[in-house]
């Protein structure tokens, strides 16, 4: 219950609008072990997740992955 969730940290649950294509996606940030994409979990250390640490709701990231640049905007944070 001691989770910050002004800002993306493990363990947050974090809803995005990818920019791209305009779809919303949530995600649970979760340790390496942990990571389930297929249950909406994804490692901390996964370059969104990555890139998601310590961000804010209205913010904008830019992630690489293999198939190219990913855009999304922080649209909720909580536990």
């Amino acid at each position: 219950n001691n989770i910050d969730t002004s800002k993306v940290s493990i363990l947050t649950t974090v809803t995005l609008t990818n920019l791209n294509t305009k779809k919303k996606v949530t995600y649970k940030i979760v340790s390496e072990n942990e990571a389930d994409l297929k249950q909406g979990k994804i490692s901390v250390t996964s370059p969104i997740g990555h890139s998601l640490l310590g961000k804010a709701v209205g913010e904008s990231v830019e992630v690489q992955v293999p198939a190219g640049v990913l855009k999304f905007q922080i649209e909720k944070i909580e536990l």
